[in-house]
């Protein structure tokens, strides 16, 4: 397989590489985190999201079996920047995939998305926005996306036991066990068109999804 993800340098997305290796393509803004990216096994793709046209995606994402949004903006960054790359990102990878005749999308969102924002501040609620809209641009399209909304991420081992459901009470996932999700989704079909949250819970991944 050959797998497009955005935002390759982010921690979900190199655990996400180091288990797909050289199927993965990782799309990185910053060239200096090629290395990083190759050393995990996969590809790296420079290319910056926030000013990219769709056709230079179209390109990268040509001829891939599946693309993967795991791209934020990350912290520290402004609410403009939540726009940008969270949402806008979002919208510009799911336009170069049907460009590029690739159906299959998987979109890392939040737990919290869809939900007027509780607490925080006006970065916090702009992350959620961003978030909310680029799930609701996925949804419109003619793809075969499924929608990811972890819980509070840790850099805790993943234990490969997690709650997934539609709906699950809130809670913290390691970014191990995002990515081991995400990369059984791919082989998933009948995650297809859902929105699944995702906790640490007491089910091993591939029971859930029925990849065993």
């Amino acid at each position: 397989m050959r797998i497009i993800i955005a935002g390759g340098h982010g921690k979900i997305a190199l655990r996400l590489e180091q288990r797909l290796k050289s199927g993965a393509v990782g799309i990185v803004r910053n060239p200096a985190h090629v290395a990083e990216v190759e050393a995990t096994g996969a590809e790296a793709v420079v290319c910056d999201l926030e000013r990219a046209a769709v056709e230079e995606v179209a390109a990268i994402t040509e001829g891939a079996d599946a693309v993967v949004f795991a791209a934020g903006a990350g912290p520290g960054s402004g609410a403009a920047r939540k726009d940008t790359v969270d949402r806008a990102a979002s919208v510009l990878l799911a336009d170069a995939a049907e460009r590029a005749g690739v159906r299959r999308f998987i979109q890392v969102s939040s737990m919290g998305a869809g939900k007027p924002p509780r607490g925080g501040d006006e970065v916090w609620a702009a992350y959620i926005k961003a978030k909310t809209e680029a799930e609701e641009d996925l949804r419109a399209r003619d793809l075969d996306w499924t929608i990811l909304r972890p819980g509070r991420l840790t850099d805790e081992p993943g234990t490969g036991l997690v709650r997934l459901a539609p709906e699950v009470p809130p809670g913290a996932v390691p970014r191990d066990d995002v990515a081991a999700v995400i990369s059984a989704l791919l082989e998933a079909p009948g995650t297809v068109r859902r929105t699944l949250e995702l906790v640490s819970g007491e089910t091993p991944i591939k029971t859930l999804l029925g990849t065993e």
